[in-house]
């Protein structure tokens, strides 16, 4: 210290002239603000400067307001710090400044250490792992479950960052770093690396080129809320050595600010209202203080560093901040550093390491730093002293272990007696942790991590209580700040409040005492809701989870694990009388683990599902853990049915698992449709992931994008046949447009997307430069959703070879916007644009266009049933004659005649025409009845048979139509009648060549069958036997059965509700067609054998569900 006092008495030496220069604006004559110098040396207000020469309308070199020099504009002004040192009187303050942030930073405080009697910050001070970015998306989860979903995430472009280089650019970047944003979880050493940054320039040692470093805790801005200062009065205040700093002075300083803990803060930042301050000597709130200096309106030289929590990152706007990094803690070796150099015994920390890694809770955890030391107090103090039996494996059982060792070390600390029993310690001290109990439980519902002292007087605790329990009550106001008189209090740790607040919902359930509890409305609602009031265990732990599971951050995730454990016998022994009389039977405990494997979360966050698996786990029920295990090893996977909470296991231990899993495809797993959403976080460790038609909401749509962010190995993604809307349209974009997504593949056939969704996925496509294949058939994107999307096809970025539009309402206006794409697009080399009826030969006309472009690369081109003649084939003739690269080309389902055909026939033939495949027949296997007189001459008049009708269905129109009813028919017992499945038959049996229609709404089955079949029992629904033969029409797909085979087919039912059905007996053939726009299209053909005769049948999946048969000349 005294060396760096000599050092800066010798700058002393400083001119009189350049502090009387500096004092006022040449132009405004008024205090310098902002000051800056042009080439000729005369100082001005940035902003006057600027100005003068924004109102003069010059350009280039610019006059001087003073002498009429010609100078250089903007880029050339210069900042005092660039043309000057600060006078020496200015640097003996800034020296003593340095002084006292040494003496506030050296030192740091672990648990129930005193104050000044901590350890040096350099001696345990491990370099933490800070990146440039922020994983993506993690504000709204448990900060403990963020680390357990992202610990072995791999994120491509990190880019660590050492404390002392916060403000530097990376190589290669050529930006000024203005303002930063650190975020990290609670206790991950985010306060820590501000006080090494401070005590280093403190020291000389880093960053000697700023004068100033300024440090302010939100903790203690709290305190002046609703008090009025200038800047420089708050630097005063906080800082008393700045006493004598004016603002003349502060102009010529490069100044840092530090601002610790937004999440802490107690302000409203509102950016949009707040009134403009540019002038540091003017008094406003605390909070318009704080949006102008990080907004560069007040001091914008000044540099600015903000450290939050990941949920409080977002209150800044992100066009206000250079820079996002994030503290991710300790590394595996970074964990194994510190406990090394805590302790000096390497027997003792090998062991202590070895036990950590051993339980992946506990591992996972210590990427804390404060956790660690939450370990290594525990584990230390029971492998060295005489302490017997086993060491902590789960959450709880750790926590409790730390409660003991600090009301031990608190005897130790005050010399009361330590020859009594270790039940005898916590009992004695039972009020005083009751109260810091319910503190912690009242603030965790409200979600306030600081304390003031009227906070703990309405709990009932003194101040010098809370003192004495300073290794879990923290007191952290600094005694430099001698304004205040208030003190501050945290826990050490959120995990600490979260523990502390479950075991005082234990003890109030043990001693009957739920109804006291301090909560607002809402709360005692859902408690009560729940059945919390009724004093058994299971109802008061279902409240608990279903509180938790209802709150949308997370934030009792923790907490609900906690009481779980907490109803472990072996944990309440621990504990002592703390949580009074308990008596946990086993049948209790059996009650409540039976309830958590049969939680109903369908509508809530499959992530957060998760945390009832942890709650088994706390509970030391490993049955669940040990299934799936053995699931992962079996081979017959598909036979297992798995319940929704062995697929939440199934879930956590698929993506913490160190082996990417190749293909997560949700049908493949029998469960419901709840198990399979469960299923879903797997997704950020598999490389494919198919989950169509699986009911996906906006909660799993947040999971996914957060895979696309997170998981570099995810390549395919298959969201077909979920209704995405807007909200899950911009998370997927957002996912997409992520440096970390290197996705190829992206269906998002029939997800009921419209032309309003294309821009954000025009957005995807300019970003990602990896995205390959995407289908976006069967949505109703129309001409200004294929414009929109086009846009993004002609980027440079864009890399897409595979794209499909099936079904998508489009004309020839979008054939257009696509031939302008294909022209400049090199890298597309296949195009879908089958069933858009409206294409039509115009539109073939518009996009042969873009086939002809030398640019253009297309090598398939797929145009099935768009309506198009001859005259579109000479269109695509002309342009295959200059295209060297189109090979297959599908014009099937077409008017073509045989002119077109042969048109283009000629050109596969053809040595200088690239086209190998060409298809335009409808189907090489059989001829349906595709006109009027070949349907009438087979069409059969079918009525349906009452005798047969399950009771549930009401006949009506002559028996030619049929209804789902909730009211059972009264008809009479016959043997021919269905009574198990809503199903009914035709009266007529059918041979030969027969053609008929039916109308369906609803969920129908359409089938053929023998008379024979089974009425109940088994195999009596069609399609169950070998008897009977059905298409199950649904309003998003077909599926053809026979003999409990299924056959998913491709063509969407997309509006058509009739289905023509053409039995050919003596072929052997049964062919059911979708009917729309006078036109017919193949959907399934069955071969077989029919022996006997067949009867038109009818099966009925939902409520509600009508068909009626159709006579022929109705179509």
């Amino acid at each position: 210290m005294k060396n760096l006092l000599l050092l800066h008495r010798k700058r002393k030496r400083s001119s009189e002239a350049v502090e009387e220069q500096l004092s006022c604006c040449a132009l405004c004559q008024e205090v310098l603000r902002d000051p800056v110098s042009t080439s000729c040396g005369h100082w001005f207000c940035r902003q006057c400067i600027t100005s003068d020469w924004d109102q003069s309308g010059s350009s280039g070199d610019s006059v001087c307001p003073q002498c009429g020099e010609r100078s250089r504009t903007r880029p050339g002004l210069q900042t005092p710090s660039q043309t000057s040192r600060v006078d020496g009187g200015l640097q003996e303050v800034l020296d003593e400044h340095k002084i006292s942030l040494r003496r506030r930073c050296e030192f740091v405080t672990e648990g129930t250490a005193a104050a000044g009697s901590g350890t040096p910050l350099n001696r345990i001070y491990t370099e933490l792992y800070i990146t440039q970015g922020r994983r993506e998306g993690v504000n709204t989860q448990h900060e403990v479950w963020q680390l357990e979903t992202t610990s072995k995430m791999e994120t491509l472009h990190d880019t660590p960052i050492k404390c002392q280089d916060i403000f530097k650019p990376l190589p290669g970047q050529d930006t000024h770093i203005r303002v930063v944003v650190t975020q990290g979880v609670a206790g991950i050493g985010k306060t820590f690396s501000v006080q090494k940054f401070t005590l280093d320039w403190a020291e000389g040692l880093e960053n000697q080129h700023v004068s100033l470093v300024v440090l302010l805790s939100f903790r203690e801005l709290n305190l002046i809320k609703d008090e009025r200062y200038s800047l420089l009065q708050l630097l005063r205040v906080f800082h008393p050595t700045l006493q004598t700093v004016t603002a003349e002075k502060l102009a010529v300083c490069k100044v840092v600010f530090i601002f610790d803990g937004l999440d802490e803060s107690r302000f409203l930042l509102d950016f949009q209202n707040n009134e403009v301050v540019s002038d540091v000597t003017q008094t406003s709130s605390v909070d318009v203080l704080l949006t102008n200096l990080i907004k560069g309106n007040l001091l914008p030289s000044a540099l600015l560093w903000i450290t939050s929590r990941p949920a409080a990152a977002n209150q800044i706007p992100p066009t206000c901040v250079d820079r996002v990094t994030e503290v991710r803690g300790f590394t595996d070796l970074q964990k194994e550093e510190y406990f090394r150099r805590r302790s000096g015994d390497e027997e003792l920390c090998s062991r202590i390491i070895s036990h950590i890694k051993a339980s992946r809770s506990l591992h996972i955890m210590c990427h804390i730093p404060v956790f660690c030391w939450i370990t290594a107090t525990v584990l230390e103090h029971m492998l060295t002293t005489d302490q017997r039996g086993e060491l902590p494996k789960s959450l709880t059982d750790m926590y409790s272990h730390f409660l003991l060792v600090q009301t031990q070390s608190k005897k130790h600390k005050y010399d009361e007696r330590l020859d009594r029993s270790q039940q005898d310690l916590m009992e004695t001290d039972r009020e005083v942790l009751l109260k810091l109990g319910r503190l912690a439980f009242e603030h965790l519902e409200k979600g306030n991590l600081m304390f003031y002292q009227e906070d703990l007087e309405k709990c009932g605790l003194d101040v010098t209580e809370a003192s004495v329990y300073s290794g879990v009550c923290t007191e952290i106001f600094k005694t430099e700040c001698v304004l205040f008189q208030r003190k501050v209090y945290c826990f050490v740790h959120l995990s600490i409040q979260e523990f502390l607040a479950a075991v005082y919902i234990f003890h109030c359930y043990t001693n009957r005492d739920m109804e006291t509890l301090e909560m607002d409305d809402d709360a005692r609602k859902d408690w009560g809701r729940y059945g919390c009031s009724g004093q058994s265990l299971d109802a008061l732990l279902k409240a608990a989870m279903f509180r938790a599971l209802d709150s949308k951050n997370g934030h009792l995730d923790l907490f609900v694990r906690f009481l779980h454990g907490l109803s472990l016998e072996s944990n309440q022994r621990l504990l002592g009388g703390l949580l009074g009389q308990t008596e946990s039977r086993p049948e209790d405990i059996q009650r409540v683990i039976n309830n958590l494997k049969k939680m109903d979360t369908l509508n809530v966050s499959p992530d957060r599902s998760i945390n009832i698996f942890h709650c088994l786990m706390e509970m030391n029920d490993l049955s669940v853990h040990q299934d799936i295990q053995e699931f992962l090893k079996s081979e017959n996977r598909s036979e297992k049915e798995l319940s929704g909470i062995y697929c939440s296991a199934l879930a956590y231990m698929l993506q913490m698992s160190e082996e990417v899993l190749d293909v997560l495809d949700l049908k493949a797993y029998n469960t419901s449709l709840e198990g399979r959403q469960r299923l879903i976080p797997a997704v950020r460790n598999c490389r494919k992931a198919r989950l169509s038609d699986c009911g996906l909401s906006k909660t799993h749509y947040e999971v996914v994008a957060l895979a696309l962010k997170s998981n570099p190995h995810l390549t395919e993604l298959d969201l077909s046949e979920n209704k995405l809307q807007d909200s899950g349209v911009k998370l997927l974009s957002a996912g997409l447009e992520s440096p970390n997504c290197r996705l190829k593949t992206l269906r998002l056939s029939g997800c009921r997307l419209s032309e309003t969704h294309c821009a954000s996925l025009a957005s995807a496509l300019k970003s990602n430069p990896h995205l390959t294949e995407l289908d976006l058939s069967e949505n109703q994107l129309q001409d200004l959703g294929v414009k929109l999307l086009s846009a993004g096809l002609e980027s440079p970025n864009c890399r897409l070879e595979t794209l499909r539009l099936r079904h998508c309402r489009l004309s020839e206006s979008s054939c257009a916007s696509l031939a302008s794409a294909l022209k400049s697009n090199p890298h597309l080399t296949e195009l879908d644009l089958s069933e858009n009826y409206e294409l039509q030969d115009s539109g073939v006309k518009l996009l042969s266009a873009g086939l002809e472009s030398p640019n253009c690369r297309l090598k398939t081109l797929r145009l099935t049933d768009c309506r198009i003649t001859d005259e579109g084939c000479a269109s695509l003739a002309s342009a295959l004659k200059s295209n060297p690269h189109l090979t297959e080309l599908d014009l099937s389902y077409n008017y073509l005649q045989d002119s077109g055909v042969k048109l283009l026939s000629d050109l596969v033939e053809s040595p200088n025409c690239s086209l190998k495949t060409l298809r335009v027949d409808v189907s090489v296997t059989e001829t349906p009845p595709t006109n009027k007189p070949a349907q009438n001459a087979y069409a059969r008049h079918l009525t349906l048979d009452p005798n047969t009708a399950d009771r549930e269905l009401c006949l009506s129109e002559n028996n030619r139509e049929v209804e789902v009813t909730s009211e059972q028919q009264l008809y009479p017992d016959h043997p021919d009648r269905f009574d198990q499945e809503p199903q009914v038959l035709c009266r007529e049996g059918l041979t030969g060549r027969c053609y008929w229609e039916v109308q369906w709404s609803g969920e129908v089955y359409i089938a053929v069958t023998y008379r024979g079949i089974r009425r109940s029992d088994v195999d009596f629904s069609f399609g169950f036997s070998n008897q009977t033969w059905s298409l199950r029409c649904s309003d998003h797909r077909y599926t053809a059965k026979h003999n409990k085979k299924d056959t998913d087919i491709s063509v969407r039912p997309r509006g058509s509700d009739r289905v023509a059905v053409y039995l050919d007996c003596s072929a052997g053939t049964l062919s059911f067609y979708r009917v729309s726009s006078d036109r017919l299209r193949l959907l399934h053909t069955f071969s077989s054998t029919f022996t006997e005769p067949l009867y038109p049948g009818f099966g009925f999946w939902s409520p509600g569900s009508r068909l009626v048969l159709l006579p022929v000349s109705e179509r």
